[in-house]
């Protein structure tokens, strides 16, 4: 599976599974990062709230020098923080300093240390709906107290409401241009919120990434990204904290009839579904499952469906 790709809307190709390193443990990121390079993963998502993008920086370092492979033959994702919406370029320019991908131009135009993809988040599980978007897509005011997550005196959160996600993408849509990020994309954004961003957009998002799991398929979400040729990332694969499906009765017959590993089964899953997929777990992600495409998907599905997940 390590070697499927898929083709995001701008003609680049993207790795079918990626190095998730949210939640990843201070301390072992380097090394998770650099074993997973090494052991033929070509996509690391990382984002700038993360707080581990130097050691992701380290691990991409280290991975490539031990591997052999270039820099080019990496995808590397990682994603504005909410605090930077009316300053997208200056956080860009941190985790590219962070990453160890700072801007160098080559003398052909093309930059080979350019991060693939930018995403601009929305509200974590991208299902939910809020009574007001600048509670969930607007640029927080960094007023100094915390750069990530400013309060006011009275504990609320300290939004600009005057600021929406459809300016911040008009600032992201400039980011191409600069050589520094090759695609620009969304995360956790509903249906809603991506319908009010297509009408202002010249640049149509590559990417959602969303949690997606048998636990969590997201159907209306998918099929409208789907027909607007937005390719649907997933993430949490398998389960979210704790990979809770490893354990589901209908994941372990489906493993046990086809003799591989419930982390198998759901990355054949996702890869039937045709969608990227990040995993967080290395040792879950090795192999792949031997039944047929469709047939993997349709088994589990229908596992969850008699069991009325």
């Amino acid at each position: 599976m390590a070697d499927t790709v898929y083709t995001l809307n701008t003609g680049a190709q993207i790795p079918a599974l990626g190095l998730g390193t949210w939640q990843s443990d201070p301390g072992q990121v380097k090394a998770a990062v650099s074993h997973a390079i090494q052991k033929g993963y070509r996509h690391i998502d990382c984002a700038y709230v993360y707080d581990n993008e130097d050691e992701v920086g380290q691990g991409i370092k280290d991975g490539l020098e031990k591997s052999g492979i270039k820099r080019e033959d990496l995808f590397v994702t990682t994603k504005l923080w909410c605090t930077y919406h009316s300053r997208v370029e200056e956080n860009l320019d941190k985790s590219l300093k962070s990453l160890g991908l700072e801007y160098v131009r080559e003398r052909s135009g093309n930059n080979s240390n350019a991060l693939q993809f930018y995403f601009l988040p929305g509200l974590a599980g991208g299902r939910r709906e809020d009574s007001s978007i600048n509670a969930v897509l607007t640029g927080i005011l960094l007023k100094g107290n915390n750069e990530k997550f400013p309060k006011l005196p009275d504990g609320s959160r300290d939004l600009d409401e005057s600021w929406s996600h459809l300016q911040t993408w008009r600032e992201l849509e400039k980011l191409p241009t600069t050589g520094k990020v090759r695609a620009i994309g969304v995360s956790n954004y509903s249906v809603k919120y991506l319908e009010q961003l297509l009408s202002v957009a010249s640049v149509t998002p590559a990417a959602n990434q969303i949690e997606n799991h048998p636990y969590l398929p997201q159907q209306e979400i998918v099929d409208f990204c789907k027909s607007k040729g937005i390719l649907v990332e997933a993430y949490s694969p398998l389960g979210s904290t704790g990979s809770p499906l490893f354990q589901e009765q209908g994941v372990q017959e489906v493993a046990a009839k086809h003799k591989v590993t419930a982390g198998a089964v759901l990355l054949s899953y996702h890869s039937t579904a045709s969608s990227p997929l990040h995993v967080s777990d290395i040792a879950t992600a090795n192999g792949s499952c031997s039944c047929p495409g469709p047939s993997c998907l349709g088994q589990v599905s229908n596992a969850f469906k008699d069991r009325g997940k």
